[in-house]
């Protein structure tokens, strides 16, 4: 089944990709969720709405789970279940930048089966099925090397790194940051940076896809207390999210759990 969905999903992410450039950022109709959930563009529902027609046509007994879909409980009477965020990073698609995705993801019975992340304006479509590697533009990547003589390059806001948030101290690393999770994670996959981390609760769609092209590619993700992640749940949110080299992912979540 992983084989076969991976096919479908990038298929899809490249339609969608069509279908999000065909709006110009700055000039697509936009408004501000309710309860400051972040804003929304005309772009997003429509990649939205292809993506599940071609996504559930083609999969008629999977359920659905999108940010930009009403969510309802009958998603949770299905084994399989695409989980899609039709546009991350829409802050950044709607001051005209480059680094937003189209994020698509298959969870069956809670894990995530295949994936795939694509940013049609830097030409990158990351792909993962169970058991079969991630790959980036079709070619396989793996995550970084650890290495004991370079501080170790982490993606995150720096929100995270306060110390509150680290009982066992505060660790040393160089930060980055992307304004999309899918991207963050799939930049730890593809090796160019060692790890990413959001102490923040996350939305599954934002994590899903990228959670599959990082555990695919060698790599360690979890949430914050290091409990392994599910999907697909009745409140579809998870306790933040730190993912790594194994080496570097055991010492942060001993930093966040360890007085």
């Amino acid at each position: 089944m992983p084989a076969a969905d991976l096919p479908l999903l990038i298929e899809a992410a490249r339609i969608a990709g069509r279908v999000a450039t065909s709006f110009t950022g700055p000039t697509a109709a936009r408004w501000d969720k309710p309860g400051d959930a972040g804003p929304v563009t005309e772009a997003d529902l429509a990649v939205n709405d292809i993506l599940m027609s071609n996504l559930r046509a083609a999969r008629p007994t999977y359920g659905w789970l999108s940010e930009e879909t009403d969510d309802t409980t009958e998603r949770l009477d299905h084994e399989t279940v695409f989980i899609v965020d039709p546009i991350d990073g829409t802050r950044n698609f709607v001051e005209g930048g480059r680094t937003w995705a189209i994020s698509i993801a298959v969870a069956h019975k809670g894990e995530i089966t295949a994936a795939a992340i694509y940013l049609p304006l830097r030409d990158k479509m990351y792909g993962a099925a169970k058991g079969m590697g991630a790959t980036l533009n079709r070619l396989q990547v793996t995550v970084a090397s650890p290495s004991p003589t370079r501080t170790a390059t982490v993606l995150a806001a720096v929100t995270n790194l306060e110390p509150h948030h680290w009982p066992g101290g505060v660790p040393q690393l160089t930060r980055h940051y992307r304004p999309s999770l899918a991207y963050r994670l799939s930049l730890v996959g593809e090796g160019r940076f060692d790890g990413m981390l959001t102490l923040r609760p996350s939305w599954e769609w934002d994590i899903a896809a990228g959670a599959l092209i990082v555990s695919e590619a060698g790599g360690q993700i979890t949430d914050q207390t290091g409990t392994p992640l599910r999907f697909n749940n009745e409140s579809p949110m998870l306790n933040g999210v730190v993912a790594a080299t194994k080496p570097l992912h055991d010492n942060l979540i001993w930093r966040l759990t360890h007085a």
